[in-house]
């Protein structure tokens, strides 16, 4: 229902000045395109993954840090240290499997929660770092390899593993100190995100409705589960969340001539084609819809034609005329989303 035009203006007047302090970046105005926004949630600042193939940890600790600022609460959250708890566990496994597992920093969302459940979590400027992950993980495969040959045994491989990783990325401080408070990793993980805060969902007819499935995707490496409903109910999911002040961590194919970081924006050639379920099934099953990447998915907009857009943060720095934001149509999430983390809401997803 659109609003009468007196509050139809007022709405606009507020949200575009909060988008306008959102979107200060260094490109000139005129090559911006004109978005109306509808919804916007409040963000901490853009930040930039690097070389790595950390999408994911950036994209899941920015749809929190956003849950805690629509609570009036701030946390800046630490996408490297979470890196570098990932890699320890599969030096262990490289190690055990006698050199045969292989090292990554590729994984879904999900794993973001349960990562931090088990290892803890760090505030973004007690642990940050400029490494060179896919070096890193290079380094890791010599070493452990190294110690298979040898036969060092798995305690001394940990400590030469810790020793690489302080050397390459940073030593972890002991405890986290926030707000005048001294926490362990694990104590400020949990009071930063409950296990059961979010609920992964998918939407893909290979796999049974209303059940939780593994989600047959390269980068799902640890076997996460996601919930499989019609891409009806997904889409609706996610803006209902949204339009209630909750972020979505988004995950798709970014491949497409339409997807333009540089631009910031995100469409198909036919904008107003709202995929079936059959047609995401396809380009699903031919390879065309990837799992390439995760975004924060942090408000609503419509482009001058009145196309329906969801606004993204990225992970990728502040280069593009949105200060690091983008545009992604609706038509384009519906046909290129291959997972969404939401909110866990009580209500049927039936």
């Amino acid at each position: 229902m659109f609003l009468s035009n007196f509050a139809l203006m007022n709405k606009i007047i507020l949200l575009s000045a909060v988008l306008f302090m959102l979107l200060s970046c260094s490109r000139k105005s005129e090559d911006k395109e004109a978005f109306r926004v509808e919804t916007i949630n409040k963000i901490t600042p853009v930040k930039d993954q690097g070389n790595s193939s950390l999408c994911w940890a950036y994209a899941m600790l920015a749809t929190i840090e956003s849950e805690h600022l629509m609570k009036g609460d701030s946390v800046n959250l630490s996408a490297v240290y979470v890196a570098r708890n990932m890699l320890r566990e599969q030096a262990e496994r490289c190690y055990l499997t006698a050199g045969r597992a292989g090292f990554t920093t590729r994984a879904t969302a999900p794993r973001l929660i349960a990562l931090i459940q088990q290892t803890g979590l760090m505030p973004f400027d007690s642990y940050r770092s400029d490494c060179n992950f896919n070096a890193l993980c290079r380094k890791l495969s010599v070493l452990c390899r190294s110690s298979v040959t040898r036969r060092t045994g798995l305690e001394a491989l940990m400590r030469n593993t810790d020793d690489l990783f302080d050397d390459e990325i940073n030593p972890v401080p002991w405890h986290v100190w926030m707000l005048g408070a001294e926490y362990t990793p694990q104590e400020f993980a949990r009071s930063v995100c409950r296990d059961d805060e979010y609920q992964a969902l998918t939407s893909f007819t290979h796999k049974p409705f209303y059940e939780n499935i593994v989600l047959d995707v390269p980068d799902n490496r640890s076997g996460d589960k996601f919930y499989n409903v019609p891409i009806d109910t997904l889409m609706s999911r996610i803006e209902t969340a949204l339009r209630r002040g909750h972020s979505v961590c988004w995950e798709g194919d970014v491949s497409e001539p339409g997807f333009s970081f540089e631009r910031g924006v995100a469409r198909l050639g036919d904008n107003r084609h709202m995929a079936s379920q059959e047609e995401r099934q396809t380009a699903f099953e031919t390879f065309r819809t990837t799992d390439d990447h995760c975004m924060e998915l942090i408000g609503l907009a419509r482009d001058k034609k009145g196309d329906r857009y969801f606004i993204c943060k990225n992970s990728w720095g502040t280069d593009n005329p949105y200060g690091g934001l983008m545009f992604m149509s609706v038509a384009y999430a519906r046909l290129k989303t291959v997972a969404a983390v939401v909110p866990t809401d009580n209500s049927s997803l039936r």
